[in-house]
């Protein structure tokens, strides 16, 4: 039972075009099944955020998304008073007979409440994915407000009370690792770490993700890709840069790596200059590895470009 329950949750994320290996399956089924938060962290453009959108959609449920900052606080995260229908409510209840303490007490409802992410998704009428995301950009304060949601699932808000989620939510964290986080939040989570994709399954994500690029440059950027991160680089480029890079040459129509549209293509890929540079100054032994016809490498040796 178990393994047809685990063989039918992948199958639901391959058909939201997400290549799942069976670590990644077996931890979503986990957190599905006993409700139990999953913390998962990985270098940027892996496909962390990407699986709490999949689960949403395998789920047929809402997707409620808070953007961890620094600076971030329970205002921002939970809730806020509506004040000025707090105040229109009393202008309008001004000649009421009632004492001013029933008056005030009137405005502190759940209809004067701004829910913000956490909130909508303990009071959402079907349990929602809630994405946390880049929990490792909050202060440490956030972390330990945190606590009370993702072991009770419930917050206090001193005018009203404890709310309850009567169901509660799937919680997707996502963290890069800017920051060590807490040994409370992890204990309360089951954890996955995400890597760089194989070649393998780099090329199958790029042909699902994007059909219309040619099977032989598919290849070969993945190939090139996988080259590149074996470089100490400032940001070194993760799937979603491969994919982009895809699209893009796949809309110039191109059906293999040619030296002179990798060059000017390489800001797709990689987001510092001083990474553009590295590889610039690179660039023919990284295709030549991978087997770049030599009148190609001739045009990249020959090109303006190139040389600057």
């Amino acid at each position: 039972m178990q393994h047809e329950q685990l063989q039918r949750l992948q199958q639901l994320l391959e058909e939201q075009d997400y290549i799942a290996d069976r670590s990644i399956v077996m931890s979503v089924y986990l957190a599905m099944t006993l409700r139990k938060p999953l913390l998962i962290e990985g270098p940027a453009g892996v496909g962390k955020t990407e699986i709490a959108k999949v689960m949403a959609r395998a789920l047929d449920t809402d997707l409620i998304r808070l953007q961890c900052y620094e600076g971030l606080d329970a205002n921002m995260a939970l809730y806020e008073w509506n004040y000025q229908r707090q105040l229109l409510h009393l202008k309008l209840d001004e000649n009421s007979t009632r004492s001013l303490e029933d008056r005030e007490a009137s405005i502190f409802g759940e209809q004067f409440l701004l829910k913000r992410p956490l909130l909508q998704a303990l009071t959402h009428p079907k349990a929602p994915v809630l994405l946390i995301d880049e929990l490792d950009r909050a202060d440490e304060e956030f972390e330990a407000f945190l606590l009370e949601i993702l072991s009770e699932w419930q917050i206090t808000i001193p005018e009203i009370g404890s709310i309850r989620a009567e169901e509660p939510p799937y919680v997707i964290l996502t963290g890069n690792r800017t920051r060590e986080l807490s040994d409370a939040v992890r204990r309360r989570c089951f954890y996955l770490w995400i890597d760089y994709p194989p070649y393998e399954k780099e090329l199958s994500i790029v042909r699902n993700k994007v059909p219309d690029v040619d099977a032989e440059l598919a290849g070969q950027m993945c190939r090139f890709m996988e080259l590149v991160r074996q470089q100490k680089l400032e940001k070194i480029p993760g799937v979603a840069e491969t994919l982009d890079w895809a699209r893009a040459l796949a809309a110039l129509h191109q059906d293999h790596l040619e030296p002179s549209i990798v060059e000017e293509t390489l800001g797709l890929i990689f987001k510092d200059r001083n990474d553009v540079r590295q590889v610039r100054e690179s660039l023919t032994d990284f295709l030549g590895r991978l087997g770049i016809q030599a009148k190609e490498m001739k045009t990249a040796e020959e090109s303006p470009t190139a040389a600057n």
